[in-house]
């Protein structure tokens, strides 16, 4: 029994030790602007996602409006309330930039 006991001993002490090892990667340097960047670059990606989900939906309205009508309208109040429920807000420091030759919505910086 003593036999088993030290064998069962000698097997635990070996397995806690291995484990204790610093075997990890070898440590670099740690950027301390690496959360600020990672916010920044969330807030760019949710502004510019906004940006393209808003002009996709007013040109698709546009196309619909052009469809019935036969003519892009002149502003694009002329889509409310019949293609889209309110003309969408943009991020702050963009605006909306229509061009009614041609039916295209572009978000351009102010």
């Amino acid at each position: 029994m003593k036999i088993f006991i030290s064998i069962f001993a000698s097997v635990a002490v070996t397995v806690l030790l291995a484990g204790c090892g610093d075997k990890s990667s070898p440590k670099t340097a740690v950027d301390t602007n690496a959360p600020t960047g990672y916010l920044g670059t969330l807030v760019d990606a949710k502004k510019s996602s906004e940006k393209k989900i808003d002009v996709a939906f007013l040109n698709q309205a546009l196309q619909m409006f052009n469809v019935q009508e036969g003519r892009y309208p002149k502003t694009l109040e002329e889509l409310t309330p019949n293609y889209v429920a309110k003309i969408p807000a943009v991020p702050l420091g963009y605006k909306l930039d229509y061009d009614p030759a041609k039916g295209e919505v572009k978000v351009v910086a102010q």
